[in-house]
């Protein structure tokens, strides 16, 4: 073997190396994301449903059919609800409690185990419990409206009141994740900025948020905002309990399960989960590139 060829062997063989340790990745990635993913498509294309043993190919009928569906359109709606009063919540009110348990210097531990209990707790067996709290007889939420003066409130009786309350039990869910990566951003911002900042006139903790901590805290708020739109957008469980889907309260992936599980609509299931999946996607995207334009590293 001449020099030069073993001096083009030695990369190859660092190449086939390579290849061979990222080989089980590449084929973990393979079985869990994209052959699910392909065989998701190839459902959706037909009309199969669960048990069936003919199928027939349908092409983009399924798709089609969902944006003249009544129920899914609601659901879509009231997801877009629902992520709309979770998300700008569920972010800042985490900031500013991120920022109240940062000050603390011996009960930050107490609050910090606080506010991160709901993030711990199993959603189903939450959801149970806000149903005793909303009861409108039974329940102690109602029995301070009472003693107030005022009428007690069908909070998951009245239609309209249906995607709020649960937008706010889904508020108070995230919160407390949202609240622990705000505390290692805040961690992360060296001490020196704020004494500068006091040095060249900004003398209120506001003017110090508003020039150094709020800018320094841009990736952690990027990261914040995707993953709070990904868990709003995905809202079920809270629904599954407390409503069980009824009328005004249907949500995207409630209504996909239905589709998919109670009614074995196999193919038109799997065709709004490809609209879920890219509604997720597009928001996703759309909020990282640009949020990075504003993002501070």
């Amino acid at each position: 073997m001449s020099v030069l060829d073993l001096g083009y062997s030695r990369p190859r063989r660092k190449i086939n190396k390579g290849m061979l340790f990222a080989a089980p990745a590449v084929v973990l990635l393979l079985t869990i994301y994209i052959l699910p993913l392909i065989t998701l498509a190839g459902f959706s294309l037909t009309d199969y449903q669960l048990g069936a043993v003919r199928w027939h190919f349908v092409g983009l009928s399924n798709f089609t059919k969902a944006f003249h569906d009544p129920v899914f359109l609601r659901a879509f709606w009231n997801t877009v609800l629902y992520a709309a009063i979770v998300i700008p919540f569920g972010i800042f009110l985490a900031l500013g409690v991120a920022l109240l348990v940062h000050g603390r210097k011996r009960t930050r531990g107490l609050w910090e185990v606080a506010y991160f209990l709901p993030v711990t707790a199993t959603l189903v067996a939450m959801a149970t419990v806000w149903q005793f709290l909303l009861h409108p007889t039974l329940g102690p939420v109602n029995a301070v409206i009472r003693w107030l003066g005022f009428d007690a409130v069908q909070f998951l009786g009245t239609p309209w009141l249906l995607i709020p309350t649960m937008a706010l039990i889904g508020v108070w869910q995230v919160v407390g994740f949202n609240m622990v990566l705000f505390l290692a951003g805040l961690t992360a911002i060296p001490q020196d900025l704020h004494e500068a900042a006091r040095l060249d006139g900004a003398k209120s903790p506001i003017d110090r948020f508003l020039t150094v901590t709020w800018p320094m805290l841009g990736p952690t708020t990027m990261f914040v905002t995707v993953t709070t739109s990904i868990s709003a957008f995905k809202v079920f469980e809270t629904v599954a309990v407390l409503t069980k889907g009824r009328a005004g309260s249907e949500t995207l992936l409630y209504a996909l399960y239905l589709e998919g599980f109670d009614y074995s609509n196999t193919g038109y299931a799997a065709a709004l989960t490809l609209i879920f999946l890219c509604v997720v996607l597009v928001l996703s995207i759309g909020q990282t590139l640009h949020l990075e334009k504003k993002v501070h590293y």
